[in-house]
């Protein structure tokens, strides 16, 4: 009898914790659909493979339920505008990492 499968999910937590570099891609990668829902859902995945959303709660002084909230599908009007606004400009959002100072 063969292991069972690992679940998705798991798998694309542990390389998005494991890597910086596949976050910004995965993140860039959701951008590039034009859908702020998914951009939206991939920040979630993100933001619970490397540490979970607790953690960016405290960090950002939101509570969970409206971060929650915010990284849901139906996603935010507010961005969505922007990404309309960005592309009427002939631009789009980039994911990139910080660079050490």
């Amino acid at each position: 009898m063969s292991k069972p499968a690992r679940a998705y999910t798991e798998f694309l937590h542990e390389r998005l914790a494991a890597s910086e570099e596949e976050a910004v891609g995965y993140l860039n990668t959701a951008l590039e659909e034009g859908d702020p829902s998914v951009f939206l859902l991939a920040l979630r995945d993100v933001a619970e493979a490397r540490g979970g959303l607790g953690k960016l709660t405290a960090a950002i002084h939101l509570d969970q339920e409206n971060l929650l909230r915010s990284l849901a599908e139906n996603g935010s009007s507010e961005f969505s505008s922007l990404a309309a606004l960005l592309d009427a400009l002939g631009m789009q959002l980039m994911v990139s990492l910080k660079s050490a100072a």
